[in-house]
């Protein structure tokens, strides 16, 4: 019987227990899972996907990024592979969904395939990528991006980048060969929980990714005169925290009052001297900006950096930005959104069109071969905690998505 006329369904026991049993390496004692990328940990959970990729019929390499790479062979010599994956390390107090859903369902996949002795035209790969929470150094330098040197991928801890790639099999000396174009991944579709609530609020099981946000992070410094607070009049302060609020606030009127569906954040100030009897003398305050769109990314930092000069002139500060981050968006392929859509009507789910506005793996990815994403249900919205919830049923209507999703590309692709 062949992959168009025989009806496939992941396994839904199989793909949450999966889920829960990768969740036990790493679990604190409050529930949430602790694995940063390079513990022991971490370390253990790459061995246990590593053979169940085995068992599910894959031959399994790691690069020199340590990126596990599990390979199921296609019917077609010389065909660029249908890749999924994410990543299974987490942040220090992280849940059981975040990544682990994609890798986990790209297995399934694969596992439904080999029990029913099926191949697609192509291979299809899964993979883990390496410290997607910290570095993203795996998708990073599979796309080719790693502009860096090594003292920029030093751990927080100090601990330098080169023996953490070679715990894991990696080598950072031989990291350029980690690199893949399209001429190996034809496509790369990532299922991933939302993370936020939007899915949740509007009652729809499935969110069709348009694409991954670009982003800015600036830090400004905002410097004023540090002076005594009961003697120093209103009309005679250079207060650089009242300057400083006055930008936190043009920054959220800026990111509300624009057209467009732009986010921006002002999360993080750091006041000196931080006394209560001395008018602040200088204020170190952080920008996160968002968009899908880099030209409008471009349009918000002119009108941000407008505002500051004004706030300055204003309050007899000196206002200064420097940028710290820039990450570029990457759009979803539409014929891989088409896709999505298709198996959706196809399965009879709702959906809606949704950007990620977190960074994930397929950001990187997205720069070398099309990519699409599939977003399924947060409860609550929450991530990177204890409380990171996506039902079993939910889970199962992703990696059926994504399924179906590939049995489709694979007819789409030469």
């Amino acid at each position: 019987m062949t992959v168009a006329t025989r009806p496939l369904i992941v396994n839904s026991d199989r793909l949450n227990r999966s889920i829960m049993e990768l969740a036990e390496v790493g679990q604190l004692l409050n529930g949430g899972i602790c694995r940063i990328a390079f513990s022991d940990e971490d370390r253990l959970a790459r061995q246990r996907v590593q053979h169940w990729m085995r068992e599910a019929g894959m031959s399994v390499r790691i690069d020199a990024a340590g990126n596990i790479i599990g390979h199921y062979a296609g019917k077609r010599d010389g065909a660029a592979a249908l890749a999924t994956g994410s990543h299974i390390d987490t942040v220090p107090v992280g849940g059981r969904y975040d990544g682990c859903l994609g890798v986990l369902a790209g297995l399934e996949v694969v596992r439904v395939l080999h029990e029913n002795n099926l191949r697609l035209n192509h291979p299809i790969e899964v993979i883990v990528f390496t410290d997607e929470e910290r570095s993203v150094i795996g998708s990073k330098a599979m796309a080719g991006e790693i502009k860096e040197g090594p003292e920029y991928y030093c751990r927080l801890n100090g601990q330098p980048i080169q023996p953490c790639l070679e715990k894991i099999g990696g080598n950072w000396s031989q990291i350029h060969t980690a690199r893949r174009d399209r001429s190996q991944i034809a496509a790369f579709v990532e299922l991933h929980v939302e993370q936020g609530g939007v899915l949740e609020h509007l009652k729809l099981p499935v969110g069709v990714v348009t694409g991954v946000v670009g982003q800015y992070r600036f830090a400004v410094d905002v410097i004023g005169r540090p002076n005594h607070a009961g003697t120093t009049p209103m009309d005679m302060r250079q207060d650089a925290l009242v300057a400083a609020a006055h930008v936190v606030l043009a920054v959220n009127k800026i990111a509300v009052e624009t057209p467009g569906n732009q986010v921006a954040t002002v999360g993080y100030l750091n006041v000196s001297p931080n006394s209560t009897n001395t008018v602040p003398g200088r204020v170190d305050l952080r920008i996160d900006l968002r968009d899908l769109s880099q030209e409008h990314l471009e349009y918000l930092v002119e009108r941000i950096q407008q505002e500051l000069a004004t706030i300055a002139a204003h309050t007899g500060t000196e206002i200064t930005m420097r940028q710290t981050l820039h990450i570029l968006p990457t759009l979803s392929a539409s014929h891989i959104m088409g896709a999505i859509e298709q198996v959706c009507e196809e399965m009879g789910l709702k959906y809606i069109h949704i950007p990620s506005r977190a960074g994930h793996d397929a950001q990187e990815i997205g720069r070398i071969t099309d990519m699409g994403m599939i977003f399924v249900p947060s409860r609550g919205g929450i991530s990177h905690s204890e409380l990171e919830y996506t039902s079993p049923e939910e889970c199962t209507q992703g990696a059926n998505v994504l399924l179906k999703t590939f049995l489709k590309l694979d007819q789409t692709y030469a």
